[in-house]
């Protein structure tokens, strides 16, 4: 039995103790210098589009980088703020300011750290595919209308939170393009696009920020930058502190933190995830949780902005040779040595600019190819995938996941109940198209064996959830006769529900009120144990419970042998 710290254990720490080797360091300094540079610009771009100024961006970076490869259950990953988080930190600040968005945050950081120590972890990974692509595709498509205003230098100061509202706007103005500016973020877009293709290696945003920033500073070129937008940046990290806490403002905030928690444990997981598919080695998730609850409740204390696990940063920090969480580490302190030496530089960088690398992302994180392929998949998917999408496009993204979850849930259950037939067994496996020529050689088909009269057999295939409870109600009513004995086959489920427990106990009681012996065969041990949980196994008696159909059957003929008599 593993204990607590086994368990929980940071990647960091079992690297310790496993020793970390000297050769080990240059790839880490490598790549930890290497995601810094890439991630000063991201950090700085997805704190202005979530309405808040670009050093919030920056001080999450330092923090909740450096914590999260701390304390993290991966080798590999980076995290900071990431595109995901931009439309719910911007409607929260629209709402509550930044002492709403803080109190959500720390919330949420506490939700992730339960997730974590009530290893949800494994859970998490498995939220639907349709949902994360809807609500990825959604927030995508608001990130590239809210650049739309910097894009062409509209200069639109009120612009409106709605998405319909703000292309109203956009055509309204479309006459006040600033050349200047639309030119800046053309011209920025095509040095990401090029070096992407021909120089990788080399970190695009920071070259086209580089070269924004000269540009504007040597022609003096009439467009807004971060400095006319927001001010100076500070050089160092500010004093921790907390928000004043609101009773009832925090009441209002905890949709927004769960959504927060729930998008910061889905795309950390993720990441994690593709982290193990690129390197072969494993991540350990109720341990990632952890890590981003704490990370994010240490970005709050000084004053960032949520964060959690960025897929391309530590997709970069692989490919960069990154060996240990060092490589994490020494990122958060190459963006803190950027925002202390180059403060000042930092601050010519042209919106326009930053608009160019918020639409590149925005168009990366849209996944047109998965949202096609998903379209033309099954019809319940497409349906959550568009509702999801919808959802958040047009009304919120704390709806938009919530309902998400919810359908992809009930999608779930009505597959469960498709796939988990309660069949009568004498005859055919009902529900199936044909048999399988494993069910054809089953030693334990009851067409090779002979069924006392006044005697029934169903069984049930697959989960005894729920869903499935109605359709055992339902069995008498269809058999139209009531029979002597009435065994049922469970040696196909592998695990039973509450519901399914309850749906046993209403058909037992029905059968003893009818006269109707009720045997259950095929019992495995785990199913018998959860018999014994519930309190079945005792109201049923241990003799009307059989782990093979031979035994059942055998009680049924002395039971309809003594009731002739």
């Amino acid at each position: 039995m593993k204990n607590f710290f086994e368990i929980f254990s940071p990647k960091s720490f079992i690297v310790l103790k496993e020793g970390y080797k000297s050769s080990y360091f240059m790839p880490d300094l490598i790549a930890g210098i290497t995601v810094g540079v890439v991630a000063l610009p991201l950090a700085m771009a997805f704190a202005i589009a979530s309405g808040v100024g670009p050093e919030k961006g920056l001080y999450t970076a330092i923090v909740a980088g450096i914590l999260i490869s701390l304390l993290g259950g991966s080798r590999f990953q980076i995290g900071g703020p990431t595109g995901a988080f931009v439309v719910i930190i911007y409607d929260i600040v629209m709402r509550h300011g930044y002492e709403g968005l803080a109190i959500a945050t720390l919330m949420a950081g506490m939700l992730l750290i339960v997730m974590g120590l009530l290893r949800f972890g494994a859970i998490i990974k498995y939220i639907p595919y349709p949902v994360i692509t809807g609500f990825t595709s959604g927030i995508a498509l608001i990130i590239f209308t809210s650049q739309v205003n910097d894009f062409l230098g509209l200069n639109i100061q009120n612009l409106p939170s709605d998405f319909l509202l703000k292309w109203e706007s956009y055509f309204k103005y479309i006459d006040h393009i600033n050349l200047y500016n639309l030119l800046l973020a053309l011209i920025s877009i095509a040095i990401i696009l090029t070096i992407k293709r021909y120089v990788p290696k080399i970190p695009g945003p920071i070259i086209a920020v580089i070269f924004g920033a000269v540009t504007v500073s040597i022609f003096n070129i009439p467009v807004d930058t971060i400095e006319s937008r927001f001010g100076d940046i500070p050089r160092t990290l500010p004093s921790p502190s907390l928000p004043i806490f609101d009773l009832t403002l925090i009441k209002s905030l905890i949709p927004d933190a769960l959504t927060i928690a729930l998008l910061a444990a889905i795309e950390s997981l993720l990441s994690a995830v593709v982290a193990d598919g690129m390197t072969g080695r494993s991540h350990k998730s109720d341990t990632e949780l952890i890590a981003q609850g704490a990370a994010n409740i240490g970005s709050i204390f000084f004053g960032g902005i949520p964060a959690t696990g960025a897929i391309a940063r530590t997709a970069t920090n692989i490919k960069s040779g990154a060996k240990t969480p060092l490589a994490g580490i020494i990122h958060g302190i190459v963006i803190a040595l950027f925002m202390f030496l180059f403060a000042e530089w930092i601050v010519k960088v042209p919106m326009a600019v930053m608009a160019a690398i918020l639409i590149i992302i925005a168009w990366n994180m849209s996944e047109v190819h998965h949202f096609k392929h998903i379209l033309r998949g099954p019809r319940s998917d497409a349906m959550v995938l568009l509702t999801t999408f919808i959802l958040t496009v047009l009304v919120d993204l704390t709806v938009a996941v919530q309902v998400g979850v919810v359908l992809a849930s009930l999608l779930f259950i009505k597959r469960v109940i498709e796939v988990t037939q309660v069949q009568n067994s004498r005859f055919k496996l009902s529900g199936f198209e044909s048999q399988t020529e494993e069910r054809l050689d089953d030693p334990d088909m009851l067409t090779k064996k002979t069924i006392p009269e006044d005697t029934e057999i169903y069984e049930i295939d697959g989960p005894f959830f729920f869903g499935v409870a109605d359709s055992l109600k339902r069995v008498m009513e269809t058999l139209g006769y009531t029979p002597k004995v009435f065994i049922l086959r469970m040696r196909k489920v592998p695990v039973i529900d509450a519901s399914g427990m309850h749906a046993l106990e209403e058909f037992y009681l029905r059968c003893k009120k009818q006269n109707t012996r009720f045997i259950l065969s095929g019992v495995n041990p785990n199913l018998e144990s959860m018999l014994k949980k519930f309190g079945f196994y005792a109201m049923i008696g241990e003799e009307n419970v059989f782990d093979h159909i031979d035994k059942a059957i055998r009680a049924s003929e002395e039971e309809i042998s003594k009731k002739e008599d």
